[in-house]
């Protein structure tokens, strides 16, 4: 982390002059329903109410689930210090395995940025989470077009999970471990991630916000005894408001 952190700081130094931040909040706010399909067995599908936001105040940013600074200019965007909300974790009673103990939610907090290409926008993050002590790597890319009224944002990323934050939530100890549920040592895992962001105009300054997301785990998470799924669909709609 501490050398990564060097080397965007570095190329950071290097950047052209970044142009004034907004002195207040620019972007769509609102309320969102998330769903998420199950990983675990025995674990049902969830439907959460939560607030969504996206946009910029000042140097402060919000992206749904990503939260941050943006620190220093840096090509063709800025050197973000970043923090995920993450929902990966469960209750293990209400799973079909309730000796495997619950597995909080990490905590990924890291480095990041958003740069802006003639080919679409590249986001970019390395995170370490304290509740497992292992790292999670994004690299997503992010197009844009639009269709009669509504504008689509198609996504391509890849996710990194280090064996550490793999066996935090899917791998099984001995003293986890019961009949029908045996020791399992999670490896590292690199997961594709399809998504399909829409903005729907209503009126005036209103807009429903659709997304689709697949992603589709490797052996590391699928072979699991925890686990009964080769991949986890979810997404979210959001009625939000435009501030300019």
């Amino acid at each position: 982390m501490k050398h990564t952190f060097g080397i965007l700081l570095a190329a950071g130094s290097v950047a052209q002059a970044q142009s004034a931040f907004p002195d207040h909040f620019v972007g769509d706010a609102g309320g969102m329903l998330v769903a998420s399909q199950p990983v675990v067995q025995g674990a049902r599908g969830t439907v959460t109410a939560m607030p969504y936001v996206y946009g910029d105040y000042g140097r402060f940013y919000a992206r749904v689930d990503t939260f941050g600074v943006k620190a220093l200019p840096m090509g063709e965007g800025h050197l973000e210090l970043a923090a995920r909300v993450s929902t990966e974790g469960f209750k293990a009673h209400k799973t079909d395995f309730s000796t495997a103990g619950d597995r909080s939610a990490p905590v990924p907090v890291g480095l990041g940025t958003f740069q802006r290409t003639a080919m679409g926008g590249v986001f970019a993050y390395v995170f370490h989470d304290a509740t497992s002590g292992g790292q999670l790597l994004e690299l997503t890319w992010t197009g844009k077009l639009a269709l009669g009224q509504a504008t689509l944002y198609p996504q391509l990323g890849l996710e990194h999970r280090s064996a550490a934050y793999v066996q935090h939530l899917y791998g099984v100890t001995a003293a986890q471990s019961s009949a029908g549920l045996p020791v399992y040592q999670a490896g590292a895992s690199t997961v594709p991630v399809l998504s399909l962001h829409a903005t729907v105009p209503l009126q005036g300054p209103w807009a429903l916000q659709l997304l689709g997301r697949y992603r589709a785990w490797d052996s590391a998470v699928r072979n699991s005894p925890l686990v009964d799924r080769s991949g986890q669909a979810t997404g979210y709609a959001a009625l939000t408001y435009t501030w300019k």
